[in-house]
């Protein structure tokens, strides 16, 4: 599924002899700001415009550039006051992501009418897609990265398919911003622990603050025991595109779940990577972590220790086994 702004860089780019530095078309959604799609005509990069008045471009100098976007400022012809700023794309391999950041900054300041917190939001947002442009040129997953990623993507694909909610699931997929659990929204949070081979019953925990319950009403632990095969099993790819099939009528969803992705380092160009291994489920299992739950909690630790990963075993975790439908009616 093509971008609103893929479709419109598209017909830009299919100009003919332009008089114009720079052809620009409105954002087809609504945003406060001014915002344009942009192709600069003689290099035929694409590019996002932003209308704003020349004092507001402090804040903007003060990013510097990265290595694959570069910022210009095209003078306003009409009203010397205003600027737009634009946002240049210098990598055309990098265009499916760049048209994913152009996007979430679309979203980020589409409530935004006062000009100076608009900049500030677009610089905050800015500074966060450094990390993820380098995340777009590294050799992509690793093994252990693909499975856990298979995993969360396992759970939301359940979700999303019982939930009239489908924002909220999206919304509640925290994992991907590094934070302590993968899924949260209000006072309860799930985590997902993927397993495969040998330690299939092995549930790896990786903080003292994972399975900690301190102001939560709810803490789920969905574990999901799998087996990884070459050439057969449901791939990565398959479980994303399945999930892009659930949201596909809804392109703000769409958008949402690709910008996810891409913060969890699942990026278009390495596709081709996680074609061959495939995964099978031997095994799914909830459980509710309170009371008694074998676990190790911030409380639990002596003063100077910290950065603790532990192991249990699944089989100890019965007792705490959760139907699934009881599961969704809490979340829910």
């Amino acid at each position: 599924m093509r971008t609103k702004i893929d479709i419109i860089w598209e017909e830009l780019e299919k100009t003919e002899l332009s008089p114009y530095p720079v052809l620009m078309r409105g954002y087809p959604g609504k945003v406060l700001a001014e915002v344009y799609i942009g192709l600069k005509v003689h290099d035929s990069q694409r590019c996002l415009a932003v209308h704003l008045d020349n004092a507001s471009l402090s804040q903007v100098r003060s990013l510097g550039e990265l290595e694959d976007i570069k910022f210009e400022v095209f003078l306003d012809t009409k009203n010397k006051s205003k600027v737009y700023l634009l946002i240049l794309l210098l990598e055309p391999t990098l265009k499916e992501i760049f048209s994913t950041l152009c996007e979430d900054l679309i979203a980020s300041i589409s409530g935004i009418k006062d000009e100076r917190r608009l900049v500030r939001g677009l610089v905050s947002r800015l500074e966060k897609w450094v990390s993820l442009f380098i995340k777009a040129k590294s050799p992509g997953l690793s093994q252990e990265a693909q499975l856990g990623l298979y995993g969360e993507l396992y759970f939301l694909r359940k979700w999303l398919l019982q939930s009239n909610e489908r924002e909220k699931c999206l919304k509640a997929w925290v994992g991907v911003e590094k934070a302590v659990r993968d899924f949260q929204f209000g006072d309860w949070a799930l985590e997902v622990k993927a397993s495969h081979g040998n330690n299939h019953q092995k549930i790896h925990i990786s903080s003292e603050r994972q399975l900690d319950t301190s102001n939560l009403r709810n803490l789920y632990l969905f574990h999901l025991s799998l087996d990884v095969r070459q050439e057969s099993g449901e791939t990565l790819n398959s479980i994303v595109d399945s999930i892009v099939e659930i949201l596909t009528e809804d392109y703000v969803l769409w958008s949402l779940f690709q910008i996810k992705l891409v913060e969890a380092g699942y990026i278009a160009q390495h596709r081709e990577q996680y074609t061959k291994k495939g995964y099978y489920t031997r095994n799914e299992a909830f459980y509710e972590v309170k009371d008694a739950f074998p676990r190790i909690e911030e409380k639990d630790l002596r003063e100077g220790v910290g950065d603790v990963k532990y192991t249990i075993i699944s089989s100890d975790c019965s007792f705490y086994s959760v139907d699934e439908v009881q599961v969704y009616q809490n979340i829910n």
